[in-house]
């Protein structure tokens, strides 16, 4: 199937980005199936990350039924491109995919401690997409139903979409008052993160205002199910009471040897508290970045830890299984059927 790929970026009048000058800009990518008579294109800027050729901004490919949407959130400091992988993969399984680079918290843009810290914010960059989707789908209204909408995220990604089926952030990681001694609590983007908490809370008022929406609840009823790949230790913040009102089914995928997001801290914690959810955790030694794209040789050469895994592993291989089973969850509605 013709992979066809429109982006642009929508503007949050409700928030404020992180320097006050503006609103909030949520940047997307839109993954689709494009007409057989389009013409498809190799990506030609340089990245860490390989891609599948696409053809930009073509016709959507007939269909008797709209393609249903699935939204992507992308792990901390990453981008959408960062799941371009399983985009196209559930391109070729009859879906639209939709991601948005989360503003500082995301590598299309310089971080800001800001976006790290205050990881709820990415939850209404999702549901914008929703509440603005004349803004994205132009001629394409027609071929894509908004109205049928799953959601997957990686990492934080996994986080974000959690806020969307109704978990509810009582603390952040972040705080220093949750810092355990020798624990890895802050991403290694921002190792002392904890410690820019206390100055933001002094000196900025668009992250103090942040701040104080914490606690709120981001849940959008209009996602009906999701995958959750690896999910980060910041989900531990979450309310155990709101995890129980949580009735979307929810598949989660993590690599067996995971360090940043170990299985049985993270996956199998919220699994024990998910009553709708079913948990596959990959073995032979997978990692937390097995959820990455396969890498170019310039990722290769500038990170290669990103793009290494154990001998006998192919990536691809790992990845069109998890499209498998996220298309699997998502045409029948029932994690515990493929778990």
């Amino acid at each position: 199937m013709k992979l066809g790929f429109r982006e642009g970026v929508l503007y949050d009048d409700r928030r404020q980005d992180w320097d006050s000058a503006g609103p909030r800009p949520v940047r997307w990518s839109l993954w689709y199936p494009a007409a057989d008579n389009a013409q498809e294109c190799e990506i030609q800027e340089r990245s860490w990350f390989r891609k599948a050729a696409v053809a930009r901004d073509a016709p959507i490919r007939p269909s008797d039924r709209p393609y249903p949407l699935v939204l992507l959130s992308h792990g901390t400091g990453g981008s959408a491109a960062g799941l371009e992988w399983l985009a196209r993969r559930l391109v070729d399984r009859g879906f639209a995919a939709l991601g948005v680079d989360h503003h500082g918290n995301t590598g299309s843009e310089p971080y800001r401690a800001e976006g790290f810290a205050c990881l709820w914010e990415r939850a209404p960059d999702l549901s914008l997409m929703l509440d603005r989707r004349r803004d994205w789908l132009g001629d394409l209204a027609g071929g894509i139903d908004a109205d049928r909408v799953f959601a997957a995220g990686f990492s934080a990604g996994a986080y974000s979409v959690m806020l969307l089926l109704g978990a509810v952030t009582q603390f952040s990681q972040f705080e220093p008052s949750r810092l355990k001694p020798g624990a890895p609590r802050c991403p290694r983007e921002f190792p002392d993160l904890a410690d820019h908490i206390s100055a933001l809370l002094r000196t900025s008022d668009v992250f103090r205002e942040s701040w104080s929406r914490m606690s709120q609840c981001y849940r959008d009823d209009r996602i009906t199910a999701a995958l959750l790949c690896a999910p980060g230790r910041s989900i531990l913040g979450f309310s155990e009471e709101s995890l129980k009102t949580v009735v979307a089914p929810a598949l989660i995928l993590v690599g067996d040897a995971d360090k940043a997001a170990p299985a049985e801290e993270c996956s199998s914690w919220l699994h024990e508290r998910l009553t709708g959810s079913a948990l596959k955790i990959f073995g032979g030694g997978l990692g937390h970045y097995i959820f990455v794209p396969e890498g170019t040789g310039l990722g290769l050469a500038f990170a290669a830890e990103l793009f290494t895994d154990p001998p006998g592993i192919e990536r691809g291989a790992v990845h069109d299984e998890i499209a498998a089973l996220s298309a699997a969850l998502f045409h029948d509605g029932d994690a515990g059927a493929i778990g």
